[in-house]
Order: structure tokens, then sequence, then C-alpha cells
């Protein structure tokens, strides 16, 4: 797997950062929800847009293999990434 070196963009709505990774040579268009950036990768509640960015792009790795993961079990599906899934499961 691998991230595209496309850049993620913040949603229009700031609600998510859009990204794409590769996986099994196929493009698949992923969202982080705002919040799960929030809770997660400690992105300030105000933050900017290029806040947002740099936050995601610190995160990026992680986030990356969580999609991947993701796009695996679902496969043929855009990935949203929502703060459930990065909790911890017990």
């Amino acid at each position: 797997m691998e991230v595209l070196d496309r850049m993620a963009t913040v949603s229009p709505d700031g609600r998510a950062v859009v990204f794409t990774v590769t996986i099994r040579d196929r493009d698949v268009e992923c969202t982080i929800a705002r919040d799960a950036l929030e809770e997660y990768f400690w992105l300030p509640h105000d933050a900017d847009t290029t806040r947002v960015l740099r936050t995601f792009e610190n995160g990026r790795k992680r986030i990356a293999a969580v999609a991947q993961r993701k796009s695996l079990v679902h496969p043929g599906q855009p990935v949203r990434l929502s703060g459930s899934d990065f909790a911890t499961k017990r």
C-alpha cells in the first residue's frame, strides 16, 4: 500500500480530510473525520485548514494503515474513517 503523491484536502464542509491510497493497484478514496483527528491526533478544536492538514500529515502512516485494513474488509467501497477506527479494542 502506498499513499499517492496527491495532496490531501479538507472537505468543503471542513468536517473531514479527503485522501487517496493505492491498495492492490487500485486507488481508494478515503476520508478521516475531523473529530477523529481531534480525539486521536491532538488536533485543536479551533484549528485552521493548514493545521488540520499538518496534523493529518503527521499521522499519515497510522491513518493509511487503518484505511488499508478497513479497505481489505470492505473491498470496492470508499473508506470513511471515524474515531471508532482508532479506538483501542479490548
